[in-house]
């Protein structure tokens, strides 16, 4: 009898380090997913003083478009939060895609083999930031999912987990674009 007491102490022992594992590895995913975002927004942020300075040989563009672009680099670099920075970060990526309007109307920086390359390395990275923000919120979810399900809810209680915010996308982007062809 007591060596069967022993057994399932046991097998609840390990019951209880194999949830916990599994926790920390789902959390320390989540966190690594968000790395990997930041990763890019560096990069990003990176190559904007770069097409910035190319922009400016080419057009008188307003200043203070220039310097929003600065406070907003500064304000992801500086965010505390996940969500703090995505939300600077897409402000950035408004701001960015009014200096490459600006392009269309200077053929000469269309056409200007530093400017190609650093709109095409900008887009590249906008399209990593993207996959990055999928990844995230699958790992957000797989490690939501399970702070609440059976028994791993019962461990992270114990342990104290806390769930991890989902990156929304924001309202403004939400907005089905007007189309109008009327010349």
């Amino acid at each position: 009898m007591f060596w069967i007491i022993i057994a399932i102490v046991a097998l609840i022992a390990l019951l209880v380090v194999g949830v916990y594992n599994s926790l920390v590895k789902s959390r320390v995913q989540t966190q690594e997913s968000w790395s990997q975002i930041d990763v890019q927004l560096k990069r990003r942020n990176d190559l904007i003083p770069n097409l910035i300075e190319t922009v400016k040989g080419y057009a008188k563009y307003e200043g203070q478009t220039l310097e929003k672009i600065a406070e907003l680099r500064a304000q992801i670099a500086k965010a505390s939060s996940p969500a703090e920075a995505m939300q600077a970060s897409d402000a950035l990526t408004r701001q960015v895609a009014g200096i490459l309007a600006v392009a269309e109307n200077y053929p000469d920086l269309k056409a200007n083999a530093s400017f190609v390359k650093l709109q095409d390395e900008l887009t590249n990275t906008e399209n990593k930031i993207s996959y990055s923000r999928q990844l995230y919120n699958t790992t957000v979810s797989n490690y939501n999912v399970k702070l609440e399900t059976f028994p791993s809810n019962i461990i992270a209680g114990l342990f104290g987990f806390k769930k991890a915010d989902f990156l929304q996308t924001p309202e403004e982007e939400k907005a089905v674009p007007t189309v109008n062809f009327d010349f």
